[in-house]
């Protein structure tokens, strides 16, 4: 929700950068509702900067305050809180760093920047007595980044973890539900606005990665950068995977999680995964995001709804917009900070996995590939034998592992590709484990 500063006298105007649709949504929050929900605050939207200012918005502000001029905000002595709504790191990070270093509070949705940055925008907020708010930038209208910073300080968060990417959780759930193929979900996503023409940032787990590394940075005290993350996308998750997930008593989502080992330090990583059905997060469809937070004190708290869309990520935006306008003061957390964790490497992450690859028909096949895991110290827990062809003589072998560390299951994946019993090595997936679930 917020950074270590102080607020200033509670200002009244308000700067937009980004004029889009949650742009808009925002600026017509302002206009419209703002009085509703707190009748003391006045607030106004001064003026918005926009690529292109011929461009025709359905907002209710006057077209005289929208141009391409920068200084228009910046510069603005009326602007007292700049709401940054543009995305990526160029030009947001300079337009951010500009406005806080003007003296003017600055809420942003920039998940990016935010990921990118975060710390170095922090201290740029703090060294100018101002505000950098950001509950929007992670799961849209879900409130977890205040919790993080102000109702589980007393907590030693352990880990989190989450469905915080909405397009590709659209699009597992249809593959789940309906035997789709991910192509022909992710051109009706496309076509429904769930996606953006180039899907690369939601379906390659870039989006879900910049949202994962802010939340761990919080949760847990240390920088979390975005390359130190392990980070696999949607696009080799099959429909016949979900199929044999079922029958094996799980479904298939992309996971973004953080978790804290006294041992091995702190390990962050984006990936589709196995489900238990019986865990809440495997209920989670649609578009919606859910977040699970588990604190030594308070245990797993559960967080879900709508993450992203305009009037979802306005509510988490107005929110941080009032809190300043209010006048709050925030210090955020930074009073107790613990000493900061080592960052783990995936190589080392223990888990169970689903392979599924196509091999031949043939006495033996499983004995080799058997004998290549049990070489990599990874014993196999159940096999299932699908989709038979008997005029090609293939089939599908589906093994599920005991606990494995990844660095072995890697190796095995080398040598299991090698064997000339095996056509193709399909999928490998992580099955995510759950304590107690009762």
């Amino acid at each position: 929700m917020a950074n270590s500063a102080k607020t200033n006298t509670p200002p009244t105007g308000v700067g937009l950068l980004g004029l889009g649709v949650v742009g808009s949504a925002v600026a017509n929050a302002i206009s419209q509702r703002h009085r509703s929900v707190d009748p003391a605050v006045s607030l106004n939207v001064v003026a918005a900067v926009v690529r292109d200012a011929s461009r025709k918005r359905d907002v209710t502000i006057d077209s005289s305050a929208i141009s391409t001029n920068l200084e228009t905000v910046i510069a603005n002595p009326e602007v007292g809180i700049v709401v940054e709504l543009m995305g990526g790191v160029d030009p947001a990070f300079g337009y951010i760093t500009s406005a806080l270093k003007a003296g003017q509070h600055v809420v942003t949705a920039n998940k990016e920047v935010m990921a990118k940055h975060g710390s170095e925008l922090l201290a740029t907020a703090a060294e100018n007595n101002v505000c950098l708010y950001y509950e929007a930038s992670v799961a849209g209208g879900i409130p977890i980044i205040g919790p993080l910073m102000n109702d589980l300080t007393a907590n030693k968060i352990q880990s989190v973890r989450g469905i915080i990417n909405g397009t590709t959780n659209f699009i597992l759930t249809k593959m789940a539900h309906e035997g789709a193929d991910f192509n022909d979900v992710l051109a009706e996503a496309q076509a429904l606005g769930y996606a953006e023409s180039d899907p690369t940032a939601d379906v390659d787990g870039f989006d879900a990665l910049y949202k994962i590394s802010v939340l761990a940075r919080l949760a847990f005290h240390t920088e979390v950068p975005v390359d130190v993350i392990h980070r696999e996308g949607i696009r080799e998750v099959h429909a016949k995977d979900f199929r044999y997930a079922s029958e094996l008593g799980y479904t298939i989502k992309l996971l973004a999680v953080a978790q804290a080992n006294a041992d091995s330090g702190l390990l962050a990583r984006v990936h589709p995964a196995l489900i238990p059905l019986d865990v809440p997060m495997a209920s989670v469809n649609g578009v919606l995001n859910a977040v699970e937070v588990e604190g030594d004190l308070v245990g797993p708290l559960w967080f879900q709804g709508p993450g992203a869309g305009p009037n979802p990520t306005a509510s988490a935006v107005m929110g941080d917009v009032l809190r300043i306008a209010k006048g709050a003061t925030n210090d955020g957390g930074s009073s107790s900070v613990p000493e900061s964790f080592a960052i783990a490497s995936m190589s080392d992450h223990e888990c169970q996995y689903y392979i599924r690859l196509t091999a031949s028909d043939r006495p033996g096949v499983l004995a080799s590939v058997a004998r290549v895991l049990g070489d990599a110290d990874i014993s196999i827990n159940s096999v299932l034998q699908k989709d038979t062809d008997t005029e090609n003589g293939h089939a599908d072998l589906v093994i599920m592992t005991h606990p494995a560390l990844e660095n072995n299951m890697q190796s095995a994946v080398r040598s299991i590709k090698e064997l000339d019993t095996v056509l193709q090595l399909d999928s490998l997936l992580r099955v995510e484990t759950y304590g107690d679930r009762s």
